[in-house]
């Protein structure tokens, strides 16, 4: 059986000094991997993108595509500005085989809307399904230039109600808690990623807030991606969701001091982050 799946359209990421893979696929099953021994993505690229070094000790299921989905990242005091040229292949349930669809965990990390939300419903019922919905959120206009707002998610319903955790981060929903506490009726966990402040978790009208070690950032690409990934891993095995949360942002700390694919999990940040001390949390109802 395949420990962790994850499906969602690879990207090539252009920074000043020159391109590396990227996406939800590439950053959450290179984390999966320091954790999993048996990884699977299904995603659609050229047939030119080097799965090999791309995808390290990982399956890949790739459909061929015209293009692989390429973004430009730009951190400014505001905010992040991006731009992206999407790959134009839609990811459906189609496209699952039988065991992929009795994965043990599913993540579904779309980049840029390429995930049918009919996904969610048409995989094992005993697979743990994780979800990072920022991508069904983005819109791009005609030169590429990337919008993102909640109320873009117009089939989240769907998609929440057979989640067994999802993840967004405080921009996602543009600072507006009633969205993530709407959102949160309607799945089993949610969790909102604070960045250094940590993450506020949703579960039966409860709420924890769980806070992250101070380090010094580099570049938090990627960071959300970890810390679902790690979040999901542990709560699929039986973690408390404080103590999955805290293993989470501890993870996800870590990823953020180094640049770009160097963020994924090392040994060192997995023996750090595993003898983590009593969480201090707040619960509220």
């Amino acid at each position: 059986m395949i420990d962790y799946l994850v499906i969602g359209h690879v990207t090539e990421d252009q920074w000043p000094e020159g391109s590396t893979p990227g996406g939800t696929v590439t950053y959450a099953s290179r984390t999966a991997r320091a954790f999993l021994p048996h990884v699977a993505v299904l995603t659609a690229a050229h047939a030119q993108l080097d799965i090999a070094s791309t995808f390290p000790g990982i399956e890949v299921y790739r459909l061929n595509a015209p293009s692989t989905t390429s973004f430009s990242n730009t951190y400014t005091s505001s905010g992040r500005v991006q731009t992206v040229s999407p790959c134009p292949v839609l990811l459906t349930p189609d496209c699952l085989s039988d065991s992929l669809r009795h994965s043990a965990i599913i993540h579904l990390g779309p980049v840029c809307n390429e995930i049918s939300p009919l996904m969610a419903a048409r995989v094992s019922a005993e697979t743990f399904v994780g979800v990072t919905p920022q991508g069904w959120m983005r819109r791009w206009d005609r030169q590429g230039h990337v919008t993102s707002h909640a109320t873009n998610w117009v089939d989240a319903g769907q998609v929440l109600s057979r989640a067994s955790a999802v993840v967004v981060s405080i921009d996602d929903v543009t600072g507006d808690w009633s969205i993530a506490r709407d959102w949160a009726t309607q799945t089993d966990i949610l969790v909102v990623t604070q960045g250094p402040l940590g993450c506020t978790a949703f579960r039966h009208g409860q709420l924890v807030h769980v806070p992250a070690p101070p380090v010094q950032e580099v570049d938090p690409t990627g960071a959300g991606d970890i810390f679902a990934t790690v979040l999901f891993i542990a709560l699929q095995r039986g973690d408390a969701l404080a103590q999955a949360c805290a293993l989470a942002n501890c993870i996800a700390a870590q990823s953020v001091t180094r640049l770009h694919l160097a963020g994924v999990p090392t040994a060192g940040d997995l023996r750090r982050c595993h003898t983590l001390p009593a969480v201090l949390q707040k619960e509220e109802t």
